[in-house]
């Protein structure tokens, strides 16, 4: 795949990048692991001046990087804005919390005598460069929430991006370096993924972290697992949505809208499978629908849009396989289906789907077991909560979930028997850097935010003191 810009509302190929030769990525490297000798031993309030500078500029540059974002991979402007901005917050958090994350952990006076101390502690240290390889879907979300608890433990970044968000890319490492950082903590390696193993067996690169498909992350993960490297994998997702007859029907409806169609429909952790309740399925399949025929498909870079393109080419045509197959063997179409007409000629050209909602699904239906990235809706109806948790589980994904109940009992169980890495309750999945992110399954291991995710990438080191010279022993 070539490294461009292809604005996927028309088609139009914006601008091509030659990818680095191997002196450059060599001289990256070895920039690298230099600069993280240094780096590591720098205070955590240097690193939080930094971070937080970096998310001054960040907030300064929100609409032209807005702007980047969405001519690059199409989500509409708005959603754009939004996400610079919520990059901006996980940086202030980082900066605010990040010391007390990796403070030293003292186990009790008695554990510490039980093992024959004087002293004993755990304290983080960081790794080293870290290799991170990010998709396009999220282009400054994927990564800043990778970037800000590595740089704040002390470690330095390299970052692998989508071939098709180059600018994206660049701009995250000149962000950091405006910021003051030095040049080292953070480089964008312009390749394509034919480099990304020669970089991983390197031997200055010490640890992966990989948001993107499983067939990426499986080879990213095998390749780790044969140099003994840790790896953090976010992969694929199929997230259900549970509404059962407890529910505020309205409400859930409204929010099955947002939690489908965010980012175009093109988000692991968007809901994808509705699993309705027989006693409110029918209200609910018809606010649902009438929600998703009215959104508004057309120019990403418009206020009024809520729908963009896909990404790319191949996307739409992987999504209309899925949604044809299930159509042809007996799924009905309760909207959309097809592409949108009517956007004018320039538009035309671009990677459009218009929003769908599919009934009648069954497991011989490829869009029954496969993720959907688009904004195609999958709705079943279920008779029991039973019934729901089963259904919800039949999926090789683990990602998220989301649950509408008001029911303490069955909110329980779902908490209980849920295999997912969070269950969502009356709202939809989203991630918070205080609160701990990712999948078990085919989804992934590992986690990234909160006190989990900047500790992905530390050594917890075991720090004793034998008993005092007067043989006591005492803490």
């Amino acid at each position: 795949m070539p490294i461009a810009t292809v604005n996927p509302a028309n088609g139009e190929t914006l601008k091509t990048f030659e990818a680095l030769g191997s002196a450059e990525i060599e001289h990256r490297l070895a920039t690298a692991d230099t600069t993280f000798r240094e780096y590591r031993t720098t205070a955590f309030g240097e690193r939080a001046r930094l971070l937080n500078r970096a998310a001054d500029l960040l907030d300064e540059d929100q609409q032209d990087i807005a702007r980047t974002m969405t001519t690059e991979m199409g989500k509409p402007i708005k959603a754009a804005r939004a996400e610079a901005a919520k990059c901006a917050k996980a940086m202030r958090w980082y900066a605010a919390n990040a010391e007390g994350l990796l403070a030293d952990e003292h186990p009790p006076a008695d554990d510490v005598r039980d093992a024959g101390a004087s002293r004993a502690y755990v304290h983080y240290r960081p790794l080293g460069p870290v290799l991170a390889v990010m998709p396009w879907n999220f282009p400054l979300w994927q990564v800043v929430r990778f970037a800000a608890p590595a740089l704040m433990a002390g470690n330095v970044g390299l970052l692998k991006h989508a071939s098709n968000v180059p600018q994206t890319a660049m701009y995250l490492e000149g962000l950091f370096r405006r910021a003051g950082f030095p040049p080292g903590c953070f480089q964008t390696l312009l390749v394509g993924a034919g480099a990304v193993e020669s970089i991983l067996r390197d031997r200055r690169v010490v640890a992966a972290t990989l948001t993107g498909s499983e067939p990426a992350g499986r080879s990213v993960a095998s390749i780790a697992g044969d140099e003994v490297k840790h790896t953090v994998l976010e992969l694929g997702g199929s997230d259900p949505f549970l509404v059962l007859p407890s529910a505020d029907i309205p409400q859930a409806a409204r929010t099955a809208v947002t939690a489908r169609v965010q980012n175009n429909g093109q988000s692991c952790i968007a809901a994808k499978r509705f699993i309705v309740h027989t006693d409110v399925y029918d209200e609910f399949a018809e606010r649902f629908t009438a929600g998703m025929n009215d959104l508004t498909v057309g120019d990403p870079q418009q206020e009024t849009t809520d729908v963009g393109p896909l990404s790319s080419e191949q996307g739409r045509a992987d999504l209309e396989e899925l949604v044809d197959d299930a159509v042809h063997q007996g799924a009905t179409a309760l909207c959309g289906g097809s592409r949108p007409t009517g956007l004018g000629a320039e538009l035309e050209r671009g990677w459009f789907y218009t929003p769908t909602v599919l009934s009648g699904i069954t497991p011989a239906m490829r869009i029954h077991r496969e993720e959907t990235f688009g904004p195609v809706a999958t709705l079943y109806r279920v008779e029991d909560l039973d019934e729901a948790v089963n259904l919800a589980n039949d999926s090789p994904f683990g990602l998220s979930s989301n649950v509408w109940t008001r029911d303490a009992d069955e909110s329980r169980r779902c908490v209980r028997d849920l295999q997912a890495g969070g269950v969502f309750f009356n709202g939809m999945t989203a991630s918070h850097p205080a609160l701990p992110f990712g999948g078990v399954k085919r989804s992934g291991y590992g986690r990234e935010l909160a006190g989990h995710g900047i500790r992905e990438f530390c050594n917890a080191t075991t720090v004793w003191y034998g008993p005092e010279p007067d043989g006591s022993g005492s803490a």
